[in-house]
């Protein structure tokens, strides 16, 4: 059956629970021929023809249990987007209101900014005051702060930011009732077998969208690696992970073609001997997006990850270069899935004199192909000799 939209849910999950073996098929590849008219009936009509001869490949649906946690974690990320339609909302009515907190707190959802809007709204209004509630974590000092409060408190905006507030506050409710399933769901994933312990780390900063639970724990009996200690993968990125491909690959025969369906890997277009073109393939990935978030952090890493990134992002440009890395961190994370490999990072001096020896060898190679001779010298004695022929 064709996958439009969620319509296929119901009779999908009806056959599969009589013992039906169902094929969910994209769209682009079901299409009518161009002049002929298109009915329901002759679409089934054409679908069937397409399927009796093997031309219809099945689109990739994880086991029951990741659906569920697939589920969960998409209900969680429409929350998150709907907080933060809240927050510009709130955002908004402090700017009507003529308060530039938003100028001297890079985040008015922190502990200064809860305080102090927690307050606006129990009708404190001096500068001063609201200025105490300032955590001693925050960067501004409190005459910044105060001076950024001073402003006109009318009833309409007031009435605006108590209700902005209101459905922030709420939708942060929903979120930790949807971590609770999350944390339920992960619960009866857990592998039967016996597992070392956890190597101990630092646990992250909180945020106000954190989960409530430890994902990474949680995760590491799902899975039985500990997939954060991959450059780059955060608990909730490893969660993203996980509940869009299972904690196993084995639907995916190869590397190369658990990339693919990520679209992570070249699209080739050739004819006639010239590539027409070789972009990445387009669609809504939510694992490969999470991928691209994960590499778009190692910006700064010393890893070796981040030197491929950034090696990379000289040669290819910064949208490459990020497509690239999250390249290869699917395929470090496809291995570790697979065989079971603990990940060991390798620092960026590492990466780098990886990649002098293959440059050398490169050069060694090109040489006896040009039937030269190449002498290499030890550093600091001198400028190295010159090719013989």
């Amino acid at each position: 059956m064709e996958s439009t939209g969620v319509y296929w849910i119901p009779l999908y999950e009806l056959l599969a629970a009589e013992g039906f073996e169902v094929l969910l098929v994209n769209p682009s590849y079901t299409h009518q021929l161009r002049g002929r008219p298109k009915t329901d009936r002759r679409d089934c009509q054409w679908i069937y023809r397409l399927h009796s001869v093997g031309l219809l490949a099945a689109a990739f649906r994880p086991d029951e249990q990741t659906c569920r946690l697939r589920a969960y974690l998409r209900q969680r990320a429409n929350l998150i987007h709907s907080a933060s339609r809240h927050v510009q909302h709130v955002q908004k009515a402090l700017e009507q209101m003529n308060l530039k907190l938003t100028e001297v707190l890079s985040d008015v959802t922190g502990l200064t900014g809860r305080s102090i809007i927690r307050a606006i709204l129990c009708g404190t209004r001096d500068p001063q005051k609201l200025a105490r509630y300032r955590d001693r974590g925050c960067k501004a000092s409190e005459a910044a702060i105060a001076q950024a409060l001073t402003g006109s408190y009318r009833e309409e905006h007031l009435f605006e930011l108590k209700q902005a507030h209101e459905a922030w506050q709420f939708t942060l409710k929903q979120v930790d009732r949807v971590d609770e399933q999350i944390a339920l769901q992960l619960g009866r994933m857990k592998c039967d077998r016996a597992l070392p312990p956890l190597r101990p780390k630092a646990r992250p900063k909180r945020r106000v969208n954190s989960p409530r639970f430890d994902v990474r724990t949680a995760l590491y009996c799902v899975v039985g690696l500990d997939l954060t200690e991959i450059e780059g993968i955060s608990d909730l990125t490893a969660l993203t992970l996980i509940s869009e491909i299972g904690p196993e690959v084995s639907k995916f025969p190869s590397v190369k073609k658990f990339c693919s369906w990520l679209g992570l890997c070249p699209n080739w277009k050739k004819t006639g001997g010239k590539v027409k073109s070789s972009r990445t393939r387009r669609g809504v990935n939510r694992a490969a997006l999470a991928l691209r978030l994960a590499a778009q952090s190692l910006h700064h890493s010393k890893g070796a990850v981040g030197g491929f990134l950034r090696r990379m992002k000289g040669r290819l440009g910064g949208q490459a270069a990020v497509t690239a890395a999250a390249h290869k961190l699917a395929r470090i994370v496809y291995l570790a899935l697979k065989h079971g490999l603990t990940y060991v990072r390798h620092s960026q001096e590492d990466y780098q004199a990886q990649m002098k020896e293959k440059q050398l060898k490169a050069l060694m190679r090109k040489a006896r192909q040009l039937g030269l001779e190449v002498t290499e010298k030890a550093s600091g004695s001198g400028d190295a000799a010159p090719a013989q022929g």
